[in-house]
């Protein structure tokens, strides 16, 4: 019995013993069959995701391509526009620059040439003040401008220059004016040394007022001179004419100096500048035109009588003409009036062959509706 219970222990211990091997074994086939699996699972998943992140990867080169293509032709018409911009910037400002340098060129020469200009006015007044220096110089070029202002405004029959009067004196120019004026003398003078002194800016005071007392008397004398030697009796007027070619002198003169003046017209000689004897030449070319005007006088009043008698034939014929046309006009108008009387009377003449001819024709029904009946 012992035996036998040993022997279903056994056995039970063994069927145990044999299943849990049995429990074991299956695990392990199935650990095995499950890791197979697994990988399997995880080679088509890492296949798919290379195939995935293939496409994908395609997708994205093609997107990078299209999107770099369009990136490229943006910037090529881009660098394109701002191209043709910078060009045409350039050339603007490579015209604005060639003008600036043309202008500049031009305003260089402009300058240039009025340095010369400067340069030679520059010698030309060095050599006016060096012509102005010298008393002679002075004389010939106050000689000079007179003879430029009578001849601009007088003919020459009205003036001479250099004259020589009875007396021996030679006198610059002589207007011939009409009598009772009869000739004026006109000398040039041009007291200059010291009215330069007056307003030198390196004199004292002292010398300035000196400068100023010898320029008055430097200028009577010329009125002296003018007056004892161009005033001739029975030959020139009585009154005589001190040119000064200056401006500037003769305004000092008249400004500041009444005294001068007074003397002058005293000594009966006027002083005038250039533009003052410009005023007395024209007067004098009224005065000359005006006897002109008076000799041809009598020239002038036949020639208006023969204008008178040409206007009085003119005057007469204009009236006969005047009458013509009235006449014409008149004899229009009764034309007009006959015309319109011919005119009604035909229309009345029109009327009455109508009205005889009715009657006429209302008579010839009266027969008919007889004989019909």
């Amino acid at each position: 019995m012992n035996e036998i219970l040993l022997g279903i222990v056994a056995a039970l211990i063994l069927g145990i013993v044999c299943w849990i091997g049995f429990r074991l074994l299956t695990r392990q086939n199935l650990s095995s069959e499950l890791g197979r699996l697994m990988e399997d699972k995880h080679r088509t998943m890492l296949k798919d995701l290379h195939e995935g992140l293939t496409r994908q990867g395609d997708r994205l080169d093609e997107k990078l391509t299209q999107t770099s293509e369009r990136l490229r032709s943006t910037m090529d018409e881009r660098l394109q526009q701002i191209s043709g911009k910078v060009g045409e910037r350039l050339d603007e400002g490579f015209k604005k620059t060639n003008e600036t340098f043309t202008n500049v060129m031009a305003r260089l020469a402009t300058i240039d040439e009025a340095q010369k200009k400067i340069d030679g006015l520059t010698s030309n007044v060095v050599s006016l003040q060096e012509l102005l220096g010298d008393k002679r110089a002075r004389g010939a070029f106050g000689e000079v401008q007179l003879e430029a202002l009578v001849r601009n405004v007088l003919p020459s029959s009205a003036y001479a220059m250099q004259y020589t009067l009875s007396n021996g004196s030679r006198v610059d120019c002589v207007l011939r004016l009409p009598e009772p004026t009869g000739m004026v003398a006109v000398d040039s003078k041009f007291p200059l040394e010291n009215y330069h002194r007056m307003f030198a800016p390196d004199v004292s005071e002292i010398e300035r007022a000196q400068a100023q007392r010898q320029f008055k008397a430097d200028v009577k004398k010329h009125v002296d001179d003018i007056s004892q030697k161009y005033i001739v009796a029975n030959e020139t007027s009585d009154g005589a004419v001190m040119f000064l070619p200056a401006e500037a002198v003769f305004a000092e003169i008249h400004a500041y100096h009444f005294d001068i003046v007074d003397y002058a017209m005293q000594q009966r000689v006027w002083i005038v500048s250039p533009t003052t004897l410009m005023a007395v030449l024209n007067t004098a070319r009224a005065v000359l035109k005006d006897v002109e005007m008076r000799k041809h006088m009598n020239v002038i009043k036949e020639a208006l009588a023969k204008l008178s008698l040409d206007f009085e034939r003119f005057d007469l014929r204009m009236k006969n003409l005047a009458n013509h046309i009235r006449q014409a006009h008149e004899d229009a108008q009764e034309v007009h009036t006959t015309s319109r009387k011919i005119s009604d009377k035909f229309k009345r003449i029109e009327g009455v062959d109508l009205e005889e001819s009715e009657p006429d024709a209302m008579l010839d029904v009266k027969q008919g509706r007889e004989e019909s009946g």
